[in-house]
């Protein structure tokens, strides 16, 4: 069962979401963050939150700033802006009286869950799945764009069948932001996911991530999955694994 909702973003455009319900005993609430233009409902952040769910731990996932349902322009976001509307999540859900305990994010969002948690006192465990170890690595999916958007401000980004406008301040921001004092300085469990034949962001980087972070910390290597959990059963496991690492933390 899904529950949806919408909430101001930290800019003030309203961003949408949905709850994903446990139907029977709830062990406790968490929020996803996906991936850099992925959305709500793509297959990590659909099938990972319904099946914990399935779990008992009910979750939020929610389009990021002009992507799905959301109002306002994906190019007038950011690392940093993902980050404060990760926090908003997460106080949006506390206010309604289901608070979080858990963080978990695929990619760009497991970096940015791991961000945000600094600033979400009651969230005690942070997930990440395939996430790069600095942010400026999603770089790599514009590097052709680069210099045009250095010289003329924005240029449009062709990803996904998407066209999105990419901005300077984006770039400045992402190269800005340096993850490992925030992992280093975490004082959360931790479990860190990643595929050993991850091509699209490398498991070298959650090696990085694991080096970085303090105990607790726990590292599960998601054999034959892909960078987006795209085949079946690969989202619903690394779900399930989540939900055991989870539980004394909820």
């Amino acid at each position: 069962m899904a529950e949806r909702i919408t909430f101001p973003s930290s800019s003030g455009p309203t961003l949408a979401g949905l709850i994903d319900v446990p139907q029977g005993e709830i062990r406790g609430w968490g929020v996803f963050a996906h991936g850099f233009t992925l959305g709500k409902d793509c297959p990590a952040a659909s099938r990972m939150c319904k099946q914990l769910a399935a779990e008992g731990i009910g979750m939020l996932r929610f389009d990021n700033l002009g992507l799905g349902h959301s109002e306002g322009d994906w190019g007038d976001g950011s690392f940093s802006h993902k980050v404060d509307d990760t926090v908003r999540a997460v106080r949006f859900m506390n206010d309604s009286g289901r608070e979080v305990r858990l963080l978990v994010g695929h990619s760009f969002g497991g970096a940015a869950a791991i961000a945000a948690a600094h600033d979400c006192p009651t969230v005690a465990a942070v997930a990440s799945v395939a996430a790069p170890f600095q942010p400026a690595h999603v770089e790599k999916n514009y590097d052709a764009l680069v210099s045009r958007i250095e010289s003329d401000g924005e240029a449009t980004f062709l990803i996904g069948g998407k066209a999105l406008t990419l901005r300077r301040h984006f770039i400045e921001d992402v190269r800005n932001a340096d993850l490992r004092e925030r992992i280093k300085t975490l004082r959360r469990a931790l479990l860190v996911m990643h595929s050993p034949t991850d091509n699209t962001v490398g498991i070298a980087n959650a090696s990085d991530i694991f080096r970085a972070a303090r105990h607790p910390r726990s590292f599960v290597s998601l054999e034959g999955a892909d960078h987006l959990l795209t085949e079946k059963n690969q989202a619903a496991r690394a779900a399930r694994i989540v939900s055991a690492w989870a539980d004394p933390y909820l």
